[in-house]
Parts: C-alpha cells; structure tokens; sequence
C-alpha cells in the first residue's frame, strides 16, 4: 500500500526540500556564477537549457538545466546528433551533474522535489502503461531511485519499475538514503554516459524520432 497520504509526504517532504534548497542555492551561488559565466563564454547564448516536462500528475512545467550543447544543425537544418553537439564543458557538467544545479530553482517553485523519478519527456505520457504512469503520483525529483540504482546503465523498463516502487515506498528514510548514495555516486561519476543515446536503453519504445526534441540528455 503507498504512503501519499502519510504526514512526510503531505508537509514533511516539501520542508525537507526547502531546508536544503534554500542553503544549497546560497551556498552554491558563487558556483552557479563561475557556470553561467563560462558556458556564456564557450557556448554563448542561452546559458540555461529551458525545457517542459511533466510534473505531478503529468501537469508541464518548465525544467531549467545549464546548456551543454551548441546547436549546430547539417545543411537541412536538422539538429545533429547529440554526441556532435556536446562541447567539451558540456561533457565536464554533465560527468559531475553539475548541469543539474538550476533544477534547485525548480524544486524551490514547488515544480519539484530533491527525490522522487526523475522528469522524462513529455511525449513519454501517452506511451506509459497503467502501472507506469503511476510515477507521476508524486513530484518529480533531482534525483531518485532508478539514478542510485544504475543512472544511466540502467533501461527504460527497469527505471519506471523502480519510480513506481519508490512512489508506494516514499518515506523520509527513504529520500536521506538516496540522497546521501547520490552524493557517492556523483563523486565517483559510476554510471554516467554523458553523450548516451536514447535508443540504448529505450527497450520500450517510449522515443519517437519523428517527433524528436533538444532534450539535453533527458
């Protein structure tokens, strides 16, 4: 039986959010300059990468990454593939997740939380099973169980089990834990395949090429 309706995830959770959002950003303001600051030098205008993805419920809100592509298109006009696109200091964010940062600004608004699954693609929604689409019960999340589990090794099908399994299992223990195997893992840098292409571990078909989006690696 989940626990939505628990005490943590009703009020608990979100003033666990902002007891470590709001020093977060504080504390990592002079980092997020240095940022902003070269990726405008190396890669130009935007520094964000502004993105919608579903929230709680499915509800869209707008996703705020550092950029870590140029947009160099082939002579049709169409973007090239994302390992072409990938500067250097792209590959350097997105090895340590430093990419990521702005997405405090998210869990700030209330778009997000630090842990729950991770905010896909919104043309994912109408491909979901039943079971699957139930990751979209509670906030979406910087992080969450399918990151601490594998990142991205880890396939579609495997990842939206594991959301679901942490949606019926929420607990405050529960976030500290994938919290604290987050910072492990993003100081190990296990797992990351920065210039990862979707169809490596999209097993359920989830990813259409005829629609295709700048999606900044998910």
């Amino acid at each position: 039986m989940g626990k939505k309706n628990s005490f943590y995830t009703c009020l608990g959770k979100r003033w666990f959010d902002l007891l470590l959002t709001v020093p977060s950003l504080i504390l990592l303001s002079p980092v997020f300059a240095v940022l902003a600051l070269s990726i405008r030098f190396k890669m130009g205008k935007p520094v964000l990468f502004r993105h919608i993805r579903p929230g709680l419920h499915g509800k869209p809100f707008t996703i705020y990454k550092f950029r870590t592509m140029i947009d160099s298109r082939d002579e049709n006009g169409k973007l090239l593939p994302d390992a072409e696109r990938l500067t250097r200091l792209g590959r350097f964010l997105r090895n340590t997740s430093l990419d990521e940062i702005p997405e405090l600004w998210n869990i700030l608004k209330g778009d997000m939380s630090l842990v729950g699954p991770r905010p896909l693609l919104l043309q994912y929604l109408q491909r979901y099973s039943t079971e699957q689409a139930r990751r979209h019960e509670v906030y979406p999340g910087l992080t969450g169980s399918a990151q601490v589990l594998g990142r991205n090794e880890v396939l579609f099908s495997q990842r939206l089990e594991w959301d679901v399994w942490y949606v019926d299992n929420i607990s405050f223990y529960e976030d500290v834990k994938i919290l604290l195997a987050t910072v492990m893992l993003v100081l190990s840098q296990k797992g990351v395949i920065a210039d990862q292409d979707v169809h490596d571990i999209d097993d359920l078909g989830l990813y259409d090429d005829n629609i295709g989006v700048n999606d900044e690696n998910k």
